[in-house]
């Protein structure tokens, strides 16, 4: 998904002439921190309302130069970027720029969080299950292959690594909400699963080993 598929056109900006207390009143009124500075039709930066605060009502935007933020991404970008520069400068409001530099709108957290709930499949149900392993047990192939060998498949997997344990963090969603036989195939292959969500019928390993426990606790 790239970030001209999900910009806001209607986000408005800033001008070198507003007033300090207008565009206090802008941002507010828009639920922003921040929005883009605009002089001739050239974006110069993007401004925040603690920077505003900091100032002078009376002052004109054009004197707070010093205090733009230099941010933006280019509409070519994957929204994925988009995601990173706002987590990173904790900005509300990341403008988007045209290959030669012009102004086009805005992504917003709002319309940001709807995008990365469009990439997750989040609307689509279906079973999870969270993995953890050493990076080079990691294959993708084999994961995707032993969920299909349970006539399902696999329809989002993201990973990220753990920093204090240094292990690998997958993530799988399947197109099935009954996982009873999935997560069976990932224990007899000695995959470690940390967590699962879904519907488990415990026609299982898992169930029979914890009934086969109980049992003999009782003895």
């Amino acid at each position: 998904m790239l970030v001209s598929e999900i910009i806001q056109s209607s986000i408005p900006v800033l001008h070198y002439d507003d007033s300090v207390e207008y565009a206090i009143e802008l941002l507010q009124q828009n639920n922003l921190g921040h929005l883009a500075v605009i002089n001739n039709d050239n974006y110069e930066g993007l401004l925040s309302i603690d920077e505003l605060l900091s100032a002078a009502e009376t002052d004109t935007i054009n004197m707070l130069s010093d205090k733009f933020m230099r941010i933006g991404i280019a509409d070519n970008q994957h929204f994925s970027s988009a995601l990173k520069l706002i987590t990173d400068y904790g900005i509300t409001a990341l403008p988007v720029l045209s290959n030669h530099a012009e102004y086009l709108g805005a992504i917003t957290e709002k319309n940001l969080l709807q995008a990365l709930n469009t990439f997750l499949n989040t609307d689509i149900p279906g079973g999870i299950f969270v993995l953890e392993m050493p990076k080079q047990k990691f294959s993708v192939g084999e994961l995707c292959r032993l969920v299909e060998t349970n006539d399902a498949f696999v329809t989002q997997l993201n990973t990220y690594t753990e920093a204090l344990s240094g292990l690998l963090i997958v993530t799988i969603k399947i197109n099935k909400t009954e996982i009873s036989d999935i997560l069976a195939t990932l224990q007899r292959y000695d995959y470690t699963i940390r967590n699962y969500f879904g519907e488990e019928f415990y026609e299982n390993g898992l169930k029979e080993n914890f009934e086969n426990l109980m049992a003999y606790l009782n003895v």
